[in-house]
Order: C-alpha cells, then structure tokens, then sequence
C-alpha cells in the first residue's frame, strides 16, 4: 500500500526505508509511537477503572449479605414476637 507523500523522491532502487522517505517515514513512526503510547496510557487507566469497580462490587455484595442476614434474623424475631 503506499501513503500520499511518503517516498516521493526517492530513487529508483533505493530500498532501505521500503521506498519511503527518510522524513516522510520517520514523521510515521513518531506519529505511530505518540499514538500507541496514547493508547498504551489509556489501556492502563480503564484496567485500573476495572480493577477498582471490581473491588467495590466485591465490597457491596458483601455488605449486602450482610444486610440479608441481618433482615432474616430480625424478621425471625419478629415472627417470634408476634405469636
């Protein structure tokens, strides 16, 4: 496949850079780079996002077994209080 403006110029047989130009391809690569750090930083943030709502789910299910708990010994209770 070959980009618009990269390589033009460059002489035939010249095949060091895959027929690109040393700029033109360079100026690819660093926008590649930029571009996957970008992206890599991102990643990052959304794993930890993930990791930390996965702790609170962990968090509120216990917290709501307890409240289960709680709510089947009070109304144990209360059926006992009621007879």
């Amino acid at each position: 496949m070959r980009r618009a403006g990269l390589g033009e110029g460059v002489p035939p047989g010249n095949y060091g850079n895959y027929g690109y130009a040393n700029s033109g391809y360079s100026a690819c690569e660093e926008e590649n780079e930029r571009l996957t750090e970008s992206l890599r930083s991102k990643v990052t943030a959304i794993k930890s996002l993930s990791i930390e709502i996965g702790h609170e789910v962990k968090n509120q299910n216990k917290l709501l077994a307890e409240m289960d708990s709680q709510f089947d010994s009070t109304t144990g209770f209360l059926g006992l209080c009621s007879m």
